[in-house]
């Protein structure tokens, strides 16, 4: 809708993850840093949280870009808490057969296949994203499935991913065992105010536009609405572009990103990040707003126009993409 109007090769704030997106500040590569760390020490255990939306799915996905043909990944997504046999779920991941039910073939069917990739010289990953819905007596079947060894050598390595409950939830005292395992983790925290207007600038750039669509006042507001969480900042960027389109505005200002707040919350959907609402992010996009439906039909609100921004310099542009 609004990317040939900005220019946009491509919407620079989708809700997807798209490692080609991602932005690595100093937070971001602290936590990819970890998991790098983990994987080339074949770590038992890496841990990874963070608040909803705060990129770790993103992470996990450039990892997978990444990794070496020498590594085998398993990956269990959106990880339901009633996840039931565990063993079949790890087959599965593997793309391994996983529909018998006796346990006892099932775990050999497991350990034979893991010493299959260590005799192809290759080391067995297994990735539990969502993890902080696992039950405890799940995570104790993981510490015994990572047990498997080839002579001296550890076969499985685990990297469990998840909200912050996962940190409660192995802090149980029942979980000592795997918390003993654990060699490498990270907490992955929201960005602050001056990374918000990084990101925002970096996916804008990614997407073909080099010049500040959105100013100053917009990154502070968008901030403050979303507590740097960047899938907030997302929708917050995306929906702003489609009122900056209808409005036919050139820069995307703080009034711009009040008009989406407010509509937002006049429609009963607002999005400002909170600790205890995992579901507002959903619950956002179910009412279009009049705003919309203006971007839809193309009509421009009555605006005063502003003069088209400069494009970034390039002491500006290396400073932002020193740390990719």
């Amino acid at each position: 809708m609004y990317e040939s109007f900005y220019g946009f090769k491509e919407k620079p704030f989708s809700l997807l993850p798209d490692p080609g997106f991602i932005y690595l500040g100093e937070k971001h590569s602290s936590a990819y840093a970890m998991l790098e760390y983990g994987l080339m020490n074949k770590a038992g255990f890496t841990v990874i949280t963070g608040e909803v939306g705060s990129g770790k799915t993103t992470l996990i996905r450039r990892l997978l870009d990444q990794i070496d043909d020498d590594v085998t990944v398993g990956l269990i997504s959106n990880t339901p808490k009633d996840i039931g046999q565990l063993l079949q779920w790890v087959l599965m991941a593997f793309d391994q057969e996983f529909r018998e039910e006796n346990q006892v073939v099932l775990y050999e069917a497991f350990n034979q296949f893991l010493i299959d990739q260590y005799a192809q010289n290759k080391h067995s990953v297994l990735i539990i994203d969502e993890a902080q819905n696992l039950h405890p007596h799940v995570l104790e079947e993981l510490r015994m499935l990572s047990n498997i060894n080839v002579d001296k050598y550890q076969v499985l390595q685990v990297i469990l991913v998840g909200q912050p409950q996962l940190l409660d939830l192995l802090k149980k005292p029942e979980l000592l065992q795997i918390r003993q395992r654990i060699t490498s983790d990270y907490y992955l925290k929201p960005l602050d105010r001056e990374e918000t207007g990084h990101y925002i600038l970096h996916r804008v750039w990614l997407a073909g536009v080099q010049r500040h669509v959105f100013d100053q006042g917009a990154v502070d507001l968008i901030f403050e609405a979303s507590r740097g969480v960047p899938r907030i900042i997302n929708v917050l960027c995306d929906t702003a572009l489609v009122y900056g389109f209808a409005e036919q505005a050139d820069q995307i200002d703080k009034e711009i990103v009040q008009a989406v707040l407010d509509d937002k919350m006049n429609a009963g959907g607002l999005i400002i990040a909170s600790e205890n609402d995992e579901e507002a992010l959903e619950e956002s996009s179910e009412v279009e707003s009049p705003v919309f439906q203006r971007a839809r039909q193309k009509v421009p609100v009555a605006r005063k126009k502003k003069a088209k921004p400069p494009a970034l310099d390039k002491n500006t542009i290396k400073h932002l993409f020193s740390k990719d």
